[in-house]
């Protein structure tokens, strides 16, 4: 079984964030959820996994977060770069960089450790995996719930901000982002970084496998979709209404 470094992502909106300011805090990582920091509670499921070694925190001002969190040997809060794919490959092709990565989000407040433990599981082995929520299950459980679905052939998925990086050869993964990332607003950039692979999927042509399969092919790696049992696994607090859903989820949990 493979230890993971897992990279919480706990990043700032250039210029400020409105919601985060809604709520009396100067960051959404520290917006409260049922008595404490969003940032503890995936932070907290991390760090009772038995697949995770350790927990970096990344965010743009560390003393800010630090502050919030208790002392823990297995965590730290260090400084990101300036987009999200610019920190990971930092940390990827650093000489130091201790492989597997587990790579999610300050904001997956409703994230568990057996979420955490079933997608490291199924991604064992695997250069890069991927965890999504498939329309169905989730609207079986939040029929009226909005989120963002993509098509393929055979369903319609959300993401779970759950990443693997199982091995380097996943950042050539990351640097393609990278490119999109930097120019994401422009839709034919998206097409031709993704290639014929990811038309066909997007075209509904493919499967979401079958799509992930011909891209991570181009790419030099293998590639694995992890379809999540839990469809709390597709929350996660952006605006006041997921944060009332979170805080009644966990009102409920309890």
């Amino acid at each position: 079984m493979s230890r993971y470094t897992a990279l919480l992502l706990a990043g700032e909106r250039p210029g400020g964030d409105d919601f985060a300011e809604s709520q009396g805090v100067a960051a959404k990582a520290l917006i409260p959820i049922a008595g404490e920091p969003m940032v503890v509670r995936p932070l907290r499921a991390l760090t009772d996994s038995h697949h995770v070694l350790q927990v970096i925190v990344l965010t743009q001002r560390p003393e800010r977060i630090a502050g919030a969190l208790s002392a823990n040997p297995k965590w730290a809060v260090l400084p990101s770069r300036g987009t999200i794919a610019e920190t990971l490959l930092g940390i990827g092709e650093s000489p130091d960089a201790a492989w597997p990565l587990l790579v999610t989000t300050a904001d997956h407040a409703l994230l568990t450790t057996a979420m955490v433990n079933q997608f490291l599981a199924e991604a064992e082995g695997i250069d890069l995996a991927i965890a999504v929520v498939t329309r169905s299950a989730f609207r079986k459980r939040f029929p009226d719930n909005r989120r963002t679905w993509i098509g393929f052939r055979g369903g319609r998925y959300t993401g779970a901000n759950l990443f693997a990086l199982g091995s380097p050869k996943a950042l050539a993964a990351v640097r393609l982002w990278r490119g999109i990332e930097q120019d994401r607003k422009k839709g034919w950039r998206l097409l031709l970084a993704l290639g014929w692979p990811g038309l066909l999927g997007i075209l509904h042509i493919r499967t979401l496998d079958q799509t992930l399969a011909a891209m991570a092919a181009r790419l030099g790696l293998t590639a694995r979709v992890v379809r999540m049992d839990d469809p709390l696994a597709a929350i996660d607090v952006d605006k006041p209404d997921d944060l009332e859903l979170a805080e009644r989820l966990i009102e409920q949990r309890q």
